[in-house]
């Protein structure tokens, strides 16, 4: 920036900022021949050099206007608060300072997006949540720092009477999941990012079906112990999986994903997928210390949902293993049979009637034995293997080895 001070190409000073026209010396010289002036030229205007006090802020002056500016704070008392009101609205601007966005900021400015102009190929409802969730952890993940990808992290879950554990670390849950979402792709035709290859391109073994299996394939057959670079892969795979299902639209909600001795709608799977991602995600932002928040209402209940549909299920194999009571009232499949009253409040909550007997019985209002009440987060928690099944339901009545059954069944959802 030219100074105001500065002699000068255009012979004299600014006439934009106002300050008289001084006739160049060198120039009145060789035209008059006349010895050059030697007299200052006149200081600034106030209204001027209060123009140049945000360039002053941003130390954007040159030496010249720097010392004009400074000399005229240590007499005008409004400049110079104005100029320390500046230079402290600069201070927030440094490139360095932690903001700690909001990590719902990405999915609601996508929403108002879409909610403005909508994508020409959308992301199906059914797969909104899974959509969210991989976001959302995604954001956790782009925050923290090289250390805290080898932050130790417990897993933990559900197994026949007992909670069980499994010490990772963030970057392990991230390997984890890459394992497990692989199902999904693979159904999908999308490759297995498990499948082994061995030298000169022939297919290996298959990659384990049961997502248990997968997660220890995993993490045996790695060289190293994973680091952030395990993000890349599975942010791709999610986006793929994400974008597959947009194009296909209702063709792939037809498809069903194995896992193991279960199957799932691809919609379901999906669900599933989402749930695993934000109870994971609780469990690295707990370790890294991250302000983490429950997923939107709708997707909650989505979630809330099928773990309900899957409860007369869960029953049935605890039943089978001899770790639930027998049945006491056998219907015909699609009739309405004794039922336990579910009832989950909060953002996300709603009502459900868990058939008791038998999974191909319905459940009705007009046959409950029993109901529960628990909070929508405390549900997920339990279905998440989290919280102990005898400390869960915040209120209880009627049949207790009905509660005690569906409790239990719903832990029994979870696993690593």
């Amino acid at each position: 920036m030219t100074g105001p001070l500065d002699g000068g190409r255009d012979g004299g000073q600014d006439e934009a900022r106002g300050a008289p026209r001084i006739p160049s010396p060198r120039r009145a010289a060789d035209n008059y021949d006349l010895p050059p002036v030697t007299e200052a030229p006149p200081p600034l205007p106030h209204t001027v050099l209060k123009s140049l006090l945000g360039a002053w802020a941003l130390s954007a002056c040159s030496a010249e206007e720097t010392a004009a500016v400074e000399e005229h704070l240590t007499e005008c008392a409004p400049c110079a608060d104005e100029a320390l009101r500046l230079r402290d609205a600069v201070g927030l601007l440094h490139h360095e300072r932690d903001l700690d966005l909001d990590p719902l900021l990405r999915s609601r400015v996508l929403e108002n997006c879409l909610g403005r102009r909508p994508a020409r190929i959308p992301v199906p409802d059914w797969a909104g949540p899974y959509d969210a969730e991989t976001a959302r952890l995604d954001a956790l993940l782009r925050d923290i720092g090289d250390a805290e990808w080898h932050a130790p992290v417990r897993l933990q879950w559900f197994e026949g009477e007992r909670a069980v554990s499994r010490r990772t670390t963030v970057a392990g849950v991230i390997g984890h999941l890459l394992a497990v979402d692989g199902l999904v792709t693979s159904a999908l035709g999308l490759g297995d990012p498990l499948a082994p290859q061995v030298p000169g391109g022939a297919a290996g073994p298959p990659a384990p079906v049961v997502p248990t299996d997968r997660t220890e394939t995993y993490w045996r057959d790695a060289h190293h112990p994973p680091t952030r670079t395990i993000r890349d892969p599975w942010r791709d795979q999610s986006h793929t999986l994400i974008r597959t299902v947009s194009f296909a639209g209702r063709d792939a909600a037809a498809l069903s994903v194995s896992y193991g001795d279960f199957a799932l709608p691809l919609r379901d799977a999906l669900l599933d997928r989402a749930f695993e991602c934000w109870v994971h995600a609780e469990d690295i932002a707990n370790a890294v210390a991250y302000p983490y928040e429950p997923p939107s209402g709708a997707h909650l209940h989505g979630m809330i949902d099928l773990a309900a549909r899957l409860l007369p299920a869960a029953l049935a194999d605890r039943r089978r293993a001899g770790l639930a009571a027998p049945p006491r009232h056998l219907v015909a499949a699609g009739s309405p049979g004794r039922s336990l009253h579910l009832e989950v409040e909060g953002s996300g909550g709603g009502h459900w009637y868990i058939a008791l007997d038998s999974p191909a019985a319905v459940g009705s209002p007009d046959e409950a034995v029993a109901q529960v009440a628990l909070d929508a987060e405390e549900f997920c928690q339990l279905v998440a293997g989290h919280v102990p099944p005898e400390e869960a339901a915040a209120g209880q009545d009627g049949d207790r080895e009905a509660i005690k059954d569906v409790l239990f069944a719903a832990a029994s959802l979870s696993r690593l």
